[in-house]
């Protein structure tokens, strides 16, 4: 078990949370050995997410809780930074012409474009997220395309490479990628490894890709990297992101917007 370890609190937790319903069962000396914390705090972390009803609390670890813990771990997501979600969702949006096709990922960033595409016309979406597919159900001008593979229930995603072949005769313009964080050397990484696979195919898939990201996710690295940074095209983020990150992005060649 690796684990990126510059993780905020609900960062760890809802990455603990991953784990639990991917392994359906984990212990806490094992966590505490991949996220570099005491067992002490991760006792606290399983302690709060039980709490939550987001997993159930065993004798020296945690399993998975009841069928809500998908929907209820998205709203995790979803409830981060919201007003900057929305910033780049409209300036993500603003980006897409009519007749263009787009991918967006499974990230709630992603999401926040989508609820600003639906005055769009003659836009097709291809997406791994059943959030994005049901945020675009009131759009009856944009064509949704749902890649195929495995129901990741923590991500409300499919997830598997083998899943992408329905959408490869497809000339996606533009991709719209989250990220737990982006640096020069490791690029755009995530920190579920299930999701980057998925996630480098269609970053070449795309003729354009775009990293859409919170200031918070500058210097940090996830466990997997799906994008090396020459493969990015650009960048939207928010006000307080590193001005010395983001030069060296720029300096790569890497166009940044700062919403």
């Amino acid at each position: 078990m690796e684990i990126a370890r510059d993780l905020y609190l609900e960062e760890r937790r809802q990455a603990i949370l991953e784990l639990v319903n991917r392994e359906g069962r984990v212990a806490v000396s094992d966590l505490s050995r991949a996220f570099g914390v005491s067992e002490v705090t991760i006792r606290a972390d399983l302690q709060a997410l039980a709490e939550r009803n987001l997993l159930v609390r065993t004798h020296g670890g945690a399993v998975p809780g009841s069928s809500e813990v998908s929907e209820l771990a998205l709203a995790m997501r979803r409830r981060r930074h919201v007003r900057e979600k929305s910033r780049i969702g409209r300036a993500g949006a603003a980006l897409v012409a009519d007749g263009d096709a787009i991918f967006l990922d499974s990230s709630s960033t992603s999401l926040a474009i989508a609820y600003h595409l639906k005055h769009h016309r003659h836009v097709t979406v291809i997406t791994n997220s059943l959030a994005v597919v049901q945020e675009l159900l009131d759009a009856p001008a944009v064509a949704v395309v749902m890649t195929g593979g495995v129901l990741q229930r923590e991500t409300a995603s499919l997830v598997g490479v083998y899943g992408l072949e329905a959408v490869r005769s497809f000339n996606i313009r533009r991709g719209f990628f989250g990220a737990h964080g982006i640096t020069v050397t490791d690029g755009l990484t995530d920190v579920n490894a299930e999701v980057a696979e998925v996630k480098r195919p269609l970053v070449a898939m795309c003729r354009e890709v775009v990293a859409v990201l919170d200031a918070t996710k500058w210097g940090r690295v996830g466990v997997a990297s799906f994008a090396a940074l020459e493969d990015v095209t650009q960048v939207i983020t928010t006000d307080g992101a590193r001005s010395d990150l983001v030069a060296e992005v720029r300096s790569a060649g890497v166009g940044v917007l700062v919403v």
